[in-house]
C-alpha cells in the first residue's frame, strides 16, 4: 500500500547477523592473537633474559645445591730401616664430616620448600657418646653456616662403621690414611712425624716430604640437599697417586742399643741430654742416630718439643779435647812435625798474653808426638798448631767438615761455627788446636774421626740408602763422592796415637777399652759457653769418639753428655757408654775380635780384672783432661763473640810460635 514503509526482504537479516558476528569472532581472535603474543613474548624474554643473563648464576646455583668435590688425601709412603723393617707408615682411617645444610629448611631453584632431612640436636645427642665430644658443641658444629664441617678426624675404622650404621642424616665418611710408626719411639728423632694432614712436621718425615706425600686426588659427587647422593648424578674420581718409599741405613738393632745407652747415660748422670752417632768406616753410612731424651711419635704430647730435635746434627758444642786428633794430622799431614818427634814440653805456655796449661803441674819433658796425644796435653798440641799456622789449621778443619752441613739431608743440620782465621784473635789458634772456640756436632766429630780411621779419605754420612718405587725394586741414593783430607800414612800414625790414648800407660780413654777389640779414640771434655753473659758457664760436655778394630776400622761411634751432675769427665761419662756401644755394635755386625780367649771363665775373669782396673786408671786419667778447673778455661770468649784475648785479630800466619 501507499504510504506503509518497505520492510527489508527477509533473507538479509541473517546474513548481517552472520557478518557482526563474523567480525566480532575475527576481532575477538585477533586480541586474542595479540594476548597470546604478548605473552610468548614475555615468556620468550623472560627464558632469555634467563638463559643469557642469568644463566650462569642459576647454573652456579644449581651446581652448589647438589655437587661436592671432595680431596682425597694419598697415601703416604713408607719409611723402612736398612733391612726393610717398617719405621712409618700409613693405615687405612675414618674421617666423619657433616653437611649442615641437611638440618635446615631450604628451596628448589623453582623456589619450592625444602624441609630440613634431620634435627641438628637429635644427631649430635647420637653422635656424642660415639665420638667422646660434648652434645652441645657437635650441635654448634651441625648448625654452622656451611656445607662441610668435620666431625673426627682419623678416627679407627670399625668406628666410621658403627656411625655409618645409625644412617644419620647428613653424616658422611670419607677414607683417610693415618700415619703410625710401629717401631714406637724408635728411631723417633729421626724419622719425625706428621701432621693431621700428612705434611711432614718433624724430622726425615718434613725433610723428605716431596719425595713422601705422593699427589692428592679429587673426587666429584652430586648429593641431594639432604646429603644424600644422587645415583644417576656426575660421579668423576681423580685417583690420588700413591707417596714413594723411602729406605734409611739405620741398623734397628744398633739403634736400639744406642737409644737405650744414651737414656741410661742421662739417668745414671743425670743430664741434660746426650747423643750417640754410629757410622759405617768407608760408606758413610749412619747405622744408628741416637737422642735422649726420646720420644714416641705415636704419642707426642704438647709441652715435649724439646725432646723432638735430633741432637746429633742439630745441636753444637765445643769438641774439647777430641779436636787435638785433627789438630795433630793437620800438623804431621802438612810436614810440621814427624809422629815420633821428641819436643820439650812445659806445663804452660803463654799465647796473646794469657796463660794455657796442662790439667795438672809437672816440670818440663821430652815428649814425643803420640805421648803428646796420649797425655792429651793442651800445652804440646797448642805449640804444634803455633808451628802449623792459622791458615792452614783452619783449612785443615774445614777438610774435615768443620763449618759446613755435612749433606745428610736431615732438616735443621747445624754447619757449626768455625769463623775464617782473618777474624781470629790473639788466642784463637791456641784455643782452636785444643777444641774450644769452634762449635761442632756430633755428627762433625764422627766424621773427623772417620776420615781417619779411612785411611784419611772422607766420605760424607748418608741417612738415605735408596727409595722404592711401585714395583717394590730399590733404586738406591748415589753413593757419596770420597776426597782425600790427609795422607794414608798420617792417618795411620794417628790411629795409632789414639790406640794409645785408650789403653796406653797415661791413657785418659781407659774405660773405652772393648774387651777383644783394639779400639782407637779421644776423651773430651768442655765448658759450655754462657747464654747469657759473655764467657763460659758452669756446665760442661763430655764426649768420646773413636773406632774399632784399630788395625782394620768398620764402624766409628762418637758420644756426647750435655751437663752431666755425677761427673764431668768425657773419660768417666762417655766412655764407657762409647764401650757399650761399640761393643755391641761389633756383635751386631759380626766382626770378629782381635783375641779370642782360651775358654769362657777365662774371658769373664779378665773381663772383670779389666773393668776394675779401668774405672780406676779412668777415675785418675781424668785428670788430665782440661779444662778441669778454672786455670784450664782457655783465654778466649766463647764462639760467636766478638772479641777476645788481647783483642788483636790474627789476619796471617805471621811465623811459628808468633803469639800476635
Amino acid at each position: 500500500m501507499t504510504g506503509q514503509p518497505r520492510r527489508p526482504p527477509a533473507a538479509s537479516t541473517p546474513r548481517v547477523a552472520r557478518d557482526v558476528a563474523q567480525a566480532l569472532g575475527t576481532r575477538r581472535i585477533r586480541i586474542a592473537l595479540v594476548i597470546y603474543g604478548l605473552a610468548m613474548a614475555l615468556v620468550v624474554g623472560q627464558l632469555a633474559y634467563i638463559q643469557l643473563v642469568q644463566g650462569e648464576s642459576y647454573a652456579d646455583r644449581g651446581v652448589r645445591q647438589r655437587a661436592r668435590t671432595l680431596d682425597l688425601p694419598a697415601t703416604r709412603g713408607r719409611i723402612y730401616d736398612r733391612d726393610g723393617q717398617v719405621l712409618a707408615t700409613s693405615v687405612p682411617s675414618a674421617t666423619l664430616f657433616a653437611d649442615p645444610r641437611a638440618y635446615r629448611p631450604d628451596t628448589t631453584p623453582d623456589g619450592q620448600p625444602v624441609p630440613p632431612a634431620g634435627d641438628a640436636g637429635e644427631v649430635a645427642a647420637a653422635l656424642a657418646p660415639l665420638l667422646e665430644r660434648d652434645v652441645d658443641e657437635l650441635t654448634a658444629l651441625l648448625e654452622r653456616d656451611a656445607h662441610f664441617v668435620y666431625l673426627a678426624r682419623q678416627v679407627d675404622w670399625e668406628l666410621g662403621e658403627q656411625v655409618l650404621e645409625l644412617e644419620l642424616p647428613g653424616i658422611q665418611r670419607l677414607d683417610e690414611p693415618r700415619r703410625v710408626y710401629p717401631a714406637g719411639g724408635l728411631a723417633g728423632q729421626v724419622v719425625g712425624f706428621t701432621g693431621i694432614d700428612g705434611d711432614g712436621l718433624q724430622g726425615l718425615e718434613v725433610g723428605y716430604d716431596e719425595v713422601l706425600r705422593g699427589q692428592p686426588g679429587t673426587l666429584a659427587v652430586e648429593r641431594t640437599p639432604g646429603g644424600l647422593e644422587i645415583a644417576s648424578g656426575v660421579r668423576e674420581l681423580e685417583p690420588p697417586v700413591v707417596g714413594t718409599d723411602l729406605v734409611l741405613t739405620i741398623d734397628r738393632e744398633i739403634q736400639h742399643l744406642a737409644e737405650r745407652a744414651a737414656e741410661e747415660a742421662v739417668e745414671t748422670h743425670e743430664a741434660a741430654g746426650a747423643g750417640i752417632v754410629v757410622l759405617e768406616v768407608g760408606t758413610g753410612e749412619v747405622l744408628a742416630m741416637a737422642s735422649a731424651p726420646g720420644f714416641d711419635p705415636n704419642h707426642r704430647r704438647s709441652g715435649d718439643e724439646d725432646r723432638w730435635r735430633n741432637r746429633v746434627v742439630t745441636d753444637v758444642f765445643e769438641p774439647g779435647s777430641t779436636q787435638k786428633a785433627l789438630t795433630v794430622a793437620a800438623a804431621i799431614d802438612a810436614g810440621v812435625v814427624a809422629a815420633h818427634d821428641m819436643r820439650s814440653v812445659a806445663d804452660r805456655v803463654t799465647v796473646g798474653g794469657h796463660t794455657f796449661t796442662d790439667a795438672y803441674r809437672r816440670p818440663t819433658m821430652d815428649l814425643s808426638v803420640a805421648q803428646i796425644m796420649e797425655r792429651s796435653s793442651n800445652v804440646g798440641t797448642i805449640e804444634l798448631a803455633q808451628e802449623l799456622g792459622p791458615d792452614r789449621l783452619e783449612t785443615a778443619l774445614r777438610d774435615f767438615g768443620y763449618g759446613s752441613r755435612l749433606g745428610t739431608g736431615f732438616p735443621g743440620e747445624s754447619a757449626g761455627l768455625l769463623m775464617p782465621h782473618e777474624q781470629w784473635w790473639g788466642t784463637s789458634l791456641p784455643t782452636i788446636a785444643i777444641g774450644q772456640g769452634v762449635a761442632v756436632t756430633l755428627l762433625h766429630l764422627a766424621h773427623g774421626y772417620g776420615v781417619l780411621a779411612n785411611d784419611g779419605i772422607a766420605v760424607a754420612p748418608r741417612l738415605i740408602r735408596g727409595t722404592v718405587d711401585e714395583d717394590g725394586r730399590l733404586t738406591p741414593s748415589a753413593p757419596p763422592r770420597p776426597r782425600r783430607v790427609v795422607g794414608a800414612d798420617t792417618a795411620r800414625d794417628v790411629s795409632r796415637m789414639l790406640v794409645a790414648a785408650v789403653s796406653g800407660e797415661h791413657a785418659t780413654g781407659t774405660r773405652a777399652a772393648v774387651p777383644g777389640y783394639q779400639v782407637a779414640g779421644k776423651t773430651g771434655t768442655a765448658r759450655k759457653p754462657d747464654p747469657v753473659n759473655r764467657g763460659y758457664s758452669d756446665q760442661y760436655v763430655a764426649a768420646f769418639v773413636g773406632y774399632a778394630p784399630a788395625h782394620d776400622p768398620q764402624l766409628v761411634v762418637a758420644v756426647m753428655v750435655d751437663e752431666p751432675s755425677t761427673s764431668i769427665f768425657g773419660g768417666v761419662v762417655a766412655a764407657p757408654v762409647f764401650r757399650t756401644v761399640m761393643e755391641a755394635a761389633l756383635v751386631a755386625r759380626r766382626l770378629p775380635p782381635d783375641e779370642v780367649p782360651d775358654s769362657l771363665d777365662d774371658a769373664l775373669l779378665d773381663a772383670r780384672q779389666a773393668a776394675l782396673e779401668a774405672r780406676q786408671a779412668a777415675l785418675d786419667a781424668a785428670q788430665l783432661e782440661g779444662p778441669a778447673t778454672d786455670a784450664d778455661n782457655p783465654a778466649s770468649p766463647p764462639v760467636g763473640s766478638p772479641a777476645g784475648g788481647d783483642g788483636t785479630s790474627v789476619a796471617e800466619d805471621d811465623g811459628p810460635g808468633d803469639d800476635d
